[in-house]
C-alpha cells in the first residue's frame, strides 16, 4: 500500500477501524495521529478514546495532536504508515480559528499532504447528511470539515465511505466531479 487514503462515514460506522485495518495491512510501522484529547470532566469521551486505545496494537506509536496536524503530517518519517484520526475532532478544535487563518491552515494542511512521502490515511466525519445546525458554529463546523474533504479528496489514491460497516471504494465507483469545492 502506498499513497494516501481517505475514510469517511457517520458516527459508529466503523470507520475508525477500517483505517485501523488499513494501516496495519500496510505492513509499515505504524504512527496514529490522534486529534482527540481525554477531557476529564466528559466521561463519555473518555470512554469512546478508551476504545480507540484498546483496538490499537502497543506497538503503534501515540502522537497526539489536537491543533498541530499540519506539523505532525511534516514529521512522518517516508517509510512509516501516518493514520489522522480524526479530521472532524481537529477541524472542531480549530473552530475559533477567523475565515483567513482557518484558509490558510487548510493551504497548509493540503501542501503538508501533497509533500507527505508516508502512506497517509485520514479519518474523516460525514456531517452534512443531516438536519442544518440552527447554530453558527454548528454550520461553520460541518461546512468546514466538508469542504476540506473535498479540497483533500484530488490528492488521495483511495477514498472510502464506511457505512453501517461497510467500507465501499468510492475510488472504484464513484465519479470524481470536476470541481473541489461546492456549496
Amino acid at each position: 500500500m502506498a499513497g494516501h487514503i481517505l475514510v469517511s462515514g457517520p458516527s459508529r460506522s466503523g470507520k475508525s477501524a477500517w483505517a485501523e485495518f488499513l494501516a496495519a495491512e500496510s505492513g509499515a510501522p505504524v504512527i496514529y495521529i490522534a486529534t482527540a484529547i481525554a477531557a476529564s470532566g466528559d466521561p463519555e469521551w473518555c470512554a469512546r478514546i478508551a476504545q480507540h486505545q484498546a483496538r490499537r496494537p502497543p506497538h503503534w506509536q501515540l502522537w497526539e495532536c489536537p491543533v498541530t496536524l499540519v506539523n505532525s503530517v511534516q514529521q512522518l518519517p517516508p517509510d512509516h504508515c501516518g493514520l489522522v484520526d480524526s479530521l472532524g475532532t481537529w477541524v472542531a478544535n480549530t473552530l475559533e480559528q477567523q475565515e483567513t487563518q482557518w484558509q490558510a491552515t487548510v493551504q497548509h494542511l493540503l501542501a503538508a499532504v501533497a509533500a507527505c512521502q508516508a502512506t497517509l490515511i485520514l479519518v474523516a466525519e460525514e456531517t452534512g447528511w443531516g438536519v442544518v445546525p440552527p447554530y453558527a458554529s454548528g454550520r461553520r463546523f460541518r461546512d468546514r470539515l466538508g469542504e476540506l474533504c473535498q479540497q483533500l479528496r484530488p490528492l488521495m489514491t483511495e477514498v472510502y465511505l464506511v457505512t453501517m460497516g461497510f467500507a465501499l471504494p468510492l475510488h472504484q465507483l464513484g465519479i470524481p466531479l470536476p470541481i473541489t469545492r461546492l456549496s
